[in-house]
C-alpha cells in the first residue's frame, strides 16, 4: 500500500479510539497512514482486556510517528476521544482529527478531508459524511442507513443547523480556542458526544467564540463500507436519543443568554 502524501504546512494528529480491537486493527493500513508526512497517530488503548495494547505496542515502535495513550479502565468512546484530543493539543498541531479505528472510512479518504481542511483556512472543520450517490461507494447496510437519516434529522433540529451525517467516524479540527473549549470537560454523552461536540463548537466557551456554521464543511466520501461488529445496542441508542434532547435544550439556553 503506497503511503498517502499530504501537505505538511497542516500537521494532523489523528486520534484512534480503541476498544477490544486486536482482531480489527489493520496494522499495514495504519502504519502507511501513519507514514504520511503531516500525519502521526495517537491510539487510545480504552482498557482494552484482549490483545490489544500488544498490537499497539508493536505499532508504536515500527518506526512511524505513532504514539499510544493508555487508559487503565474503560471509559467509552466519548471519553477516550476527548482524552485524546487533549493528549494531542499539548503536541501543537495544526489539526486534530478523529478516526474509527475499524477503517470503515479508507485512510486515503481521511487523507483527502485533512487535505481539504489545509487548503480552506476559512474552514474549522471537516466532517466526513457518508452519503449514497453515483459515482461514489459507500456500503451500508440499510437499515443503518434510514436509521442514520432520522437521527440526523433529529440532530439537526437539537444543533439548530442542517447536519447529514454527525455519526461518521471520521472528523477533523482545525486547531482553534474554540476546540480546546470543547473538549476541556467531559461530555454528558456516550454514544451522541458527535453532536454534543459540535453544539459546543457553535457554543463557544470561556475564551472562545462560537463557530459560525459556514466554518463547518460537511465532505462526501468516495469510500466508505460498514463494518461488523458495532458497539452501538438498544439500550444506548435510546440514550443517545434522549441526550439530543439534552443538547436541544442547552442550545436553546446558550441562545437566550
Amino acid at each position: 500500500m503506497t503511503a498517502p502524501v499530504l501537505d505538511p504546512g497542516l500537521d494532523t494528529v489523528v486520534v484512534v479510539p480503541c476498544f477490544n480491537e486486536e482482531d480489527r486493527l489493520d496494522e499495514d493500513a495504519f502504519l502507511a497512514l501513519g507514514r504520511s508526512p503531516a500525519v502521526s497517530l495517537l491510539f487510545v488503548d480504552d482498557g482494552s482486556r484482549d490483545g490489544t495494547p500488544d498490537v499497539l505496542s508493536r505499532m508504536s515502535t515500527a518506526g512511524t510517528r505513532t504514539a499510544v495513550l493508555t487508559l487503565e479502565r474503560n471509559t467509552g468512546k466519548a471519553e477516550a476521544v476527548r482524552r485524546g484530543i487533549l493528549r494531542a493539543l499539548d503536541d501543537g498541531p495544526g489539526a486534530v482529527a478523529y478516526y474509527d479505528a475499524d477503517l470503515a472510512t479508507p485512510p486515503d479518504q481521511l487523507v483527502r478531508l485533512i487535505a481539504i481542511l489545509a487548503s480552506r483556512p476559512e474552514l474549522v472543520a471537516v466532517l466526513g459524511s457518508r452519503v449514497a450517490r453515483l459515482g461514489g461507494a459507500i456500503d451500508r447496510r440499510a437499515v443503518r442507513h434510514y436509521l442514520g437519516r432520522a437521527y440526523a434529522t433529529l440532530a439537526s433540529l437539537a444543533l439548530g443547523i442542517t447536519v447529514y451525517d454527525t455519526q461518521c467516524g471520521a472528523k477533523v479540527f482545525r486547531v482553534t480556542d474554540a476546540l480546546a473549549a470543547a473538549v476541556a470537560h467531559p461530555f454528558r454523552s456516550t454514544w451522541a458526544f458527535d453532536v454534543e461536540l459540535l453544539h459546543r463548537l457553535l457554543a463557544g466557551g470561556p475564551g472562545a467564540e462560537p463557530v459560525h456554521p459556514d466554518e463547518l464543511l460537511e465532505e462526501p466520501l468516495e469510500r466508505w463500507h460498514d463494518v461488523g461488529g458495532s458497539k452501538l445496542r438498544v439500550g444506548a441508542a435510546v440514550r443517545a436519543l434522549a441526550d439530543l434532547v439534552v443538547i436541544a435544550r442547552a442550545r436553546r439556553g446558550t441562545a437566550r443568554r
